[in-house]
């Protein structure tokens, strides 16, 4: 219930500071007695936009551990522990990387990686998946989680978040306001937007949301091949991805809060469309007939 309070909270906040920010700069004044401001809603479009998304970023790793309860590990506790941050360590190494933070959660078999740039990232595992595979699969899920971050996989999908937000936002209230104001040419005593527009630009975010959402979630899937050849370059072979993704295939991965599901080793079966992942059958495939 702490982790709901604390996310729900934080988003408001997130809003408080972008709707401040616009009401100080002015571009939330796009409506006005001559009609809609163009330049002013594309300025306020992408300050929500890619505001939004880039708070996100700054937060990704806060955000992790309160919604997972993952423990970082400081100070190995047991040889499993120390196994793993050798392990993240070396592969880190082998990407020309620091070694990122590295935490354990209770939960079914995932893993994830989050963090705002390449220096400053957290690599994630459950318990689940440390029971369920042996190390050599695990240290390929580690090498998956690495090859995110040396692609800057998290950044790329925030810049693509941002300019979709953008776009949804601006292209839902230019729409609302062409609409009302086609629905309202003969009312010669009407001033400003009517209660058509409002209702109307909700509709046309929800639409162009979904739209958006089916191009962010293909660059996700694309990644996830990206992060999975990674992961055979820097394990010096493919079979052992391989292997790990069968292991995942047959232990059944599970979910993470919705904020941190396109992060995991994999995803929720859904519409493919809509999918952050893509079925692990596709994977296996994509890795055993790469050159």
């Amino acid at each position: 219930m702490k982790r709901v309070v604390f996310f729900l909270l934080t988003n408001i906040a997130v809003l408080l500071v972008l709707s401040v920010s616009a009401r100080i700069l002015g571009i939330d004044r796009y409506l006005t007695a001559n009609g809609l401001n163009m330049g002013m809603l594309l300025a306020f479009a992408a300050l929500i936009g890619f505001g939004g998304s880039f708070i996100s970023l700054m937060m990704s790793k806060t955000m992790a551990k309160w919604s997972t309860g993952a423990q970082v590990i400081e100070q190995p506790s047991n040889l499993d522990q120390a196994w793993l941050l050798d392990t993240v360590g070396r592969l880190a190494g082998k990407a020309g990387l620091p070694r990122p933070e590295v935490a354990v959660y209770e939960g079914a078999p995932n893993a994830f990686a989050t963090g705002p740039s390449r220096t400053n990232s957290l690599v994630a595992v459950s318990t689940g998946l440390l029971q369920g595979m042996n190390r050599r699969q695990v240290e390929a899920v580690l090498a998956h989680e690495m090859a995110h971050i040396a692609n800057g996989d998290m950044v790329t999908l925030t810049l693509i978040q941002g300019v979709v937000n953008t776009f949804v936002i601006f292209l839902s209230r230019a729409a609302a306001y062409a609409l009302d104001s086609f629905l309202r040419k003969n009312d010669e005593e009407a001033s400003g937007p009517g209660i058509g527009y409002f209702i109307t630009s909700i509709v046309f975010e929800i639409l162009f949301g979904i739209l958006a959402s089916i191009v962010v979630m293909y660059f996700s899937r694309q990644r996830e091949y990206r992060a999975d050849m990674g992961a055979a370059q820097l394990m010096g072979d493919r079979q052992p991805m391989i292997d790990a993704l069968r292991a995942l295939g047959s232990l059944g991965s599970g979910e993470l809060p919705k904020e941190m599901a396109a992060s995991g080793i994999s995803g929720k079966d859904m519409m493919s469309l809509l999918s952050s992942h893509p079925p692990l059958e596709a994977r296996i495939a994509a890795l055993q007939s790469a050159n």
